[in-house]
């Protein structure tokens, strides 16, 4: 499976600078998690990760492919094979039922794979709420169904953005154990952003993004803001 890799990456809005000289290499079934300050750019880099944004300089690598040599429909198509995104608002289509918002993204790649679909459902523990619609979630079943999403087509990198910040304290704790477990099970790497002290504590490794670049952060040192 493919290693992501980002070499000397930097963003800027206009004049503003937002991050530089970002290395950070992600291996097949290791949990990053990226921690920071409040408008560094976490998100962005997260975007930038999974070819949703552009960068000034540097490139990002994902196993053999070169994500600044593909334009803007290269990198769709790169994304629906190889990147599951969670992101924190869930971004679950509210006229699809359950089953229809997890399986959309083998039907992207043209295949179908009710199996899977029910399989997984099961597993986030969502077993016979297929046919319900979102709004007859919770918001802790939404993040659920956005987790099953990004899983279905085992996809080789998986980008959580926040996925526990909307959450109560239980409810993260068993979102965070699913998309652990569902991620290491496939053998996928998980790159997580976060502010929770608690998920990134679960990661194998933490990073902190600074204006400057990226550092890794010990073990004994505080994750918060």
């Amino acid at each position: 499976m493919p290693t992501l890799h980002l070499h000397n990456l930097s963003k800027r809005y206009g004049t503003t600078p937002v991050f530089a000289n970002v290395h950070l290499q992600v291996a097949p079934g290791e949990f990053v998690a990226i921690v920071g300050d409040s408008g560094v750019g976490k998100s962005t880099l997260l975007n930038c990760m999974a070819g949703l944004d552009d960068w000034d300089t540097g490139h990002i690598t994902h196993g053999n492919t070169r994500l600044d040599d593909l334009d803007a429909t290269g990198r769709a198509l790169w994304r629906r094979a190889h990147v599951g995104f969670v992101f924190q608002a869930f971004h679950v289509l509210p006229h699809l039922d359950v089953a229809q918002n997890v399986a959309l993204p083998l039907m992207l790649l043209g295949q179908s794979d009710p199996t899977r679909v029910h399989t997984l459902l099961a597993a986030v523990g969502l077993e016979g709420m297929g046919q319900r619609l979102p709004q007859e979630l919770s918001g802790g079943q939404l993040q659920r169904v956005a987790i099953a999403r990004a899983l279905v087509h085992r996809p080789p990198l998986v980008l959580a953005d926040e996925p526990t910040g909307n959450l109560d304290p239980t409810t993260a704790a068993r979102v965070m154990a699913l998309l652990r477990t569902q991620t290491r099970e496939h053998g996928a790497a998980l790159v997580l952003v976060t502010h929770s002290h608690t998920a990134a504590a679960q990661a194998d490794r933490v990073v902190r993004l600074t204006a400057q670049g990226i550092e890794a952060v010990d073990a004994s040192q505080t994750l918060s803001n």
